[in-house]
Parts: structure tokens; C-alpha cells; sequence
């Protein structure tokens, strides 16, 4: 397995698109920013047989300092995002377990 970074996946879609990598870059950019805005306003995203993106919020709890075990260190409650795939996306992913354990 390889790690696909955004420029991997702007060269791919430029390819596929035949558009230039500047404008699908610019389009990608564009994309994200507003997905993100959209999960900052507590809104979900989302995309149909791909998945969606939602906020969640994760309780504060005490946990545990590693470097000092008997202090209780407070974490406050938090937002953070959750995705859900879509039955597309599950069905796709679930195909790759052989090639996983193939190494």
C-alpha cells in the first residue's frame, strides 16, 4: 500500500479530466475549503456513495500523563469529524482484504 498525496491525486485527476493540474488543483483547493467550512459551521457533508462528513463531540474525560501516572490530567470536551463511507466506497474497500494479506 502507498500513501497518495494531494498532488498525486490532482496529476491523476488531470489525466482522467484533461484539465489542466492548475485548474484542478484550484477546483480540489476549493473543494476541501468548503467541505471544511461547511464541518466548522457543525454542518454535515454529504456525498452520495462516497460517504459523509460529520462533527461530532467527544466528552471531556481525565486521562493519564505518561510521564506522570498518578496526576490526573483534564481533557475538555471537543468537536471532531467523523466519516462514514458510503456503501459504494464499503463495497470498493472491502474487495482490497486478499491484496492486504498478500502483502
Amino acid at each position: 500500500m502507498e500513501t497518495v498525496t494531494k498532488r498525486d491525486l490532482v496529476i491523476k485527476l488531470s489525466n482522467k479530466t484533461g484539465l489542466g493540474q492548475a485548474d484542478v488543483l484550484k477546483v480540489l483547493e476549493t473543494m476541501l475549503e468548503t467541505v471544511t467550512g461547511e464541518l466548522a459551521k457543525g454542518n454535515t457533508v454529504v456525498m452520495r456513495n462516497f460517504g459523509s462528513f460529520q462533527v461530532r463531540e467527544m466528552k471531556g474525560k481525565v486521562g493519564r500523563n505518561p510521564k506522570n501516572p498518578t496526576r490526573d490530567v483534564k481533557i475538555p470536551p471537543r468537536a471532531i469529524v467523523k466519516f462514514k463511507p458510503g456503501k459504494e466506497m464499503k463495497e470498493k474497500v472491502a474487495r482490497i482484504l486478499p491484496l492486504i494479506q498478500q502483502g
